[in-house]
């Protein structure tokens, strides 16, 4: 993996989302890389728990936790602030913070829709709209926007997730164009189902065909996912896709696609008769 950051130098590095799963396996490889690295979540205690964790993991690192929620602009933007003028031009943004609520749409009351594009979407937006001025200073910068397989494909029961993460591939799709005229690149990440405290509560909470569509996909680790996108990014790709699955779609959309589709179609149906016996 190119581990160099020749072209954003030391500076530091902002991880949304940063207290477990892919935001945190990613700030500890920022870490090693020799960033300074904040954290930034909504909950102080699993904060805590994630810098005492990378600190040991890389001895001597600077490592900052902040406890905020990404839908609050203006306390993101303090931050990265506060940030920038300790350590310098913000170098890295991972913006992995989320949520999921899987459910059906005739099902799920609107609050759900709201907060997953909320959090999603907005607070992703947030960070973005935080870091660059920093990074358009220096001109540079890295900015990895962390969306997810259903960013790339709707998938039955999660109509309210997925429409918030196709947000995130607009955003991504638009800024990688705006900003590289500041010297800014941006890696868009689709990762498959990851093993983070996140997906054990959405896989409880799965319709029976989301879990049958997803059934034999396989599980990346956070840290798996972390090292693709980082490697992508620091080598300047625009969309990293892990997986098989993920990587043929990411490619080839407009074949892959109608065959997921069709898959999704028929478990549906076969639901449907078994529940009709």
């Amino acid at each position: 993996m190119g581990d160099s950051d020749s072209g954003t130098g030391l500076g530091p590095a902002i991880v949304t989302g940063g207290s477990s799963g892919i935001g945190l396996a990613a700030a500890t490889r920022l870490a090693r890389r020799g960033h300074p690295v904040v954290l930034i979540a909504r909950r102080t205690e699993p904060l805590a728990e994630a810098a005492e964790a990378i600190r040991e993991a890389v001895p001597g690192a600077c490592v900052a936790a902040r406890a905020l929620d990404v839908r609050d602009a203006a306390a993101l933007a303090r931050v990265v602030d506060e940030t920038a003028a300790v350590h310098g031009p913000i170098a890295w943004l991972v913006a992995s913070a989320g949520v999921v609520e899987p459910g059906l749409f005739v099902e799920q009351p609107l609050d759900s829709h709201r907060a997953q594009l909320e959090v999603n979407y907005l607070g992703t937006l947030h960070a973005v709209r935080a870091v660059v001025p920093s990074m358009r200073a220096a001109g540079r910068g890295r900015v990895v926007l962390v969306s997810s397989g259903a960013g790339l494909f709707g998938i039955y029961g999660y109509s309210a997730y997925a429409p918030s993460k196709f947000a995130v591939r607009g955003l991504a799709e638009v800024l990688r164009v705006e900003l590289a005229e500041h010297g800014i690149a941006v890696t868009l990440v689709c990762p498959p189902d990851t093993d983070t405290p996140q997906l054990a509560a959405e896989t409880a909470a799965r319709p029976a065909a989301t879990a049958a569509i997803a059934a034999g996909g396989g599980v990346w680790s956070a840290d798996a996912v972390a090292e693709a996108m980082l490697a992508a990014a620091t080598r300047g790709r625009f969309l990293v896709a892990p997986g098989a699955t993920l990587g043929l779609l990411a490619r080839f959309h407009s074949l892959i696609g109608p065959l997921l589709r069709l898959h999704q179609a028929r478990v549906v149906r076969s639901l449907a008769r078994r529940r009709s016996r």
